[in-house]
């Protein structure tokens, strides 16, 4: 059996309950095949970016996992299809959105899939939640570098 390797996962939803859409979201991650939930971020409201619609409910999570990427990648799709995800255009409004942002340390390039995901960097309701819950992975520059960026931290519960 392979070894489990660390990935991050963001989550993301702006239709309909969506802080309860990402909180069933981590559930579910953890109980993927081979995969353990190791911990979850607060959830973060952030206006939408490039896009319209509702302000986002935003997470990430953190997976102890078995899975390969590409085979964590069609499970998070599948996650998403089941929560109703519909793709009519680009950064349309989501009821769930995950995308996965480290996988070990693998770099990754493919056409179905880029590791680390190439605009993490530039977006503070990525990197916040993922320095909570892993601060070695963010620097302090890349969290100044979005500090201009609208996020809020929303309360337990």
């Amino acid at each position: 059996m392979r070894e489990a390797l660390t990935a991050y996962v963001a989550l993301g939803a702006n239709l309909g309950d969506a802080a309860q859409a990402v909180r069933d979201a981590c559930t579910r991650l953890g109980e993927l095949d081979g995969t353990r939930l190791v911990r979850q971020s607060s959830l973060y409201r952030s206006a939408p970016v490039d896009s319209q619609g509702p302000d986002y409910i935003n997470a990430v999570a953190e997976l102890a996992t078995r899975l390969t990427a590409l085979e964590l990648l069609a499970q998070l799709q599948r996650l998403e299809l089941a929560a109703g995800r519909e793709r009519p255009y680009r950064n349309a409004p989501r009821t769930l959105d995950l995308d996965l942002l480290l996988y070990g340390d693998a770099r990754i390039d493919s056409p179905q899939l880029q590791v680390p995901h190439p605009r993490m960097n530039q977006r503070a309701f990525v990197l916040v939640p993922l320095a909570e819950i892993a601060p070695q992975l963010v620097p302090a520059s890349s969290l100044q570098a979005v500090a201009g960026q609208s996020l809020t931290r929303l309360p337990p519960g």
